[in-house]
């Protein structure tokens, strides 16, 4: 899934690229890729790129008074193009979901696999949309105080908190195991429970994490970000590698739909963490 780093790169990207541009043509070839009707797509028609911005994971095209806001999901991605195909892309047929003409560039809107979750709003504002209306504050930019603040007195899990957008915007499955492992901090203690020390810890590596992220991506072209994303991890998507911090072996614990990624020893004491999926396939 694209998370701020990848997101802040391609508003980046489009920020150089597009903006400036006018759109020539929009072509729908999924419909239920838009979330809203009106404005018609075909309102962006003629509008000039006025302005790129990102919220949380959410990608904001300004196009003179309208914004094209996307939602990349856990599939979706933008590709990029120099130079266009003029023909329509089929209907309902192969992962693209929109295409948006820029005079001879322009970009496809792309999802991968069966679960169908790539989203696009036109609207007039980025607020319209209800999920930047109810974001956290930025997870780039919070401040000690405020990150505090958020984890006091919350039940949950730690890595539920920072994953939570309504809490804290922009950080996802991969990026949150990154920054537990920096922060040497299980993915199962309490947000509310961790001391002073331990707060200020893991906003520095929220900050860390991240600002090294989006340096490696910002720049890169919109094709090799998925790549780059992969080998700036230490823990995630490394299950059974040694860890680069002290070398054990890196575990995991699997849910239904998704899984986390840790070691042990700079997390947890040395104990693994009960992993049921794992616990019902040993008996």
């Amino acid at each position: 899934m694209p998370e701020l780093p990848e997101v802040e790169a391609l508003a980046q990207h489009l920020r150089t690229y597009a903006r400036g541009r006018e759109v020539s043509r929009v072509d729908v070839a999924s419909l239920s890729v838009l979330k809203t009707v009106s404005p018609s797509w075909t309102e962006l028609h003629g509008r000039q790129v006025t302005d790129v911005a990102r919220h949380g994971k959410y990608l904001d095209m300004e196009c003179a008074g309208l914004h094209l806001v996307v939602h990349l999901a856990r599939a979706g991605w933008l590709r990029w193009s120099d130079e266009l195909a003029p023909a329509p892309p089929k209907q309902g047929r192969g992962p693209i979901g929109m295409r948006v003409h820029l005079g001879g560039p322009g970009f496809d809107l792309t999802e991968a696999g069966t679960q169908k979750k790539l989203a696009v709003w036109i609207v007039a504002g980025p607020a319209e949309v209800p999920g930047i209306a109810k974001l956290g504050p930025d997870a780039s930019t919070v401040d000690p105080d405020t990150f505090a603040a958020i984890l006091d007195g919350r039940t949950e899990r730690i890595k539920t908190v920072l994953t939570s957008q309504s809490m804290l915007a922009g950080i996802g499955n991969a990026y949150s195991d990154e920054i537990l492992h920096a922060a040497r901090l299980s993915p199962f203690a309490v947000a509310g429970k961790l001391d002073d020390d331990t707060v200020r810890r893991l906003h520095e590596s929220v900050r860390e994490i991240l600002d090294d992220a989006v340096r490696r991506s910002v720049g890169q072209d919109a094709a090799r970000l998925k790549a780059e994303k992969r080998t700036g991890m230490r823990v995630h998507g490394r299950v059974g590698l040694p860890c680069p911090v002290c070398g054990d072996v890196v575990r995991e614990v699997s849910f239904s739909e998704r899984s986390l990624q840790y070691c042990a020893t700079c997390q947890t004491g040395g104990k693994p963490l009960a992993d049921r999926r794992l616990s019902r396939l040993l008996k």
